[in-house]
């Protein structure tokens, strides 16, 4: 008699996100993904693959739910310039609030790259690329616009304006307070002055 899946996978795959997010790969445990989703050992491997597999789908879907939304919120905007301020307050503001203190999946996921098959390189990397891909367009287009100076480099300040929010990330873990972490913010809008 061939399986039969007895619990919601979307709910499965949102609630060891939460686990993935909090603990990271390495350290989450079976134990923990099993107590957590409410599913048995079996029914993850039959559902999922094992435990990298479920990882990549969790990785997918805050990629989805989080990078991806908040981009195409942000590309929208009329003003290039105003959305990149939005961006630094938005993520400030987040990091400030996360009281767990788990900062971003995405960027966790980075210092655990080694660890990590191809798939899992390629949704990070992707990841990476499209957020400083967001910041060249937006310096681009204010450029067209005579918003910003037209001797910026538009890759290089894109490079650091993306290493700005990974250092809001990562510091705002409990490095930087919220004062600390809007000085990065308002250092990284003078870039584009």
């Amino acid at each position: 008699m061939p399986w039969e899946k007895s619990f919601n996978e979307d709910e499965a795959v949102d609630k060891a996100m939460k686990v993935f997010w909090e603990k990271g790969f390495e350290l989450a445990s079976l134990a923990d993904l099993i107590a957590r989703t409410g599913i048995t050992r079996g029914s993850l491997y039959n559902a999922f693959g094992g435990k990298e597999q479920l990882f990549i789908k969790a990785l997918l879907k805050y990629d989805k739910e989080n990078r991806r939304a908040m981009l195409a919120e942000l590309e929208a905007m009329d003003d290039p310039k105003h959305a990149i301020a939005v961006l630094f307050d938005g993520i400030v503001n987040e990091t400030i609030a996360d009281t767990e203190k788990k900062g971003c999946f995405i960027i966790n996921t980075v210092s655990e790259l080694a660890t990590h098959g191809e798939e899992v390189n390629r949704i990070i990397h992707n990841g990476i690329r499209e957020f400083e891909a967001f910041f060249r367009r937006c310096i681009e287009v204010a450029q067209a616009r005579n918003d910003i100076p037209k001797n910026l480099d538009p890759a290089a300040t894109a490079k650091a304006l993306l290493a700005m929010v990974v250092a809001i990330r990562v510091l705002g873990r409990g490095v930087f307070d919220k004062s600390g972490l809007t000085t990065i913010a308002g250092q990284a809008l003078r870039l584009l002055d």
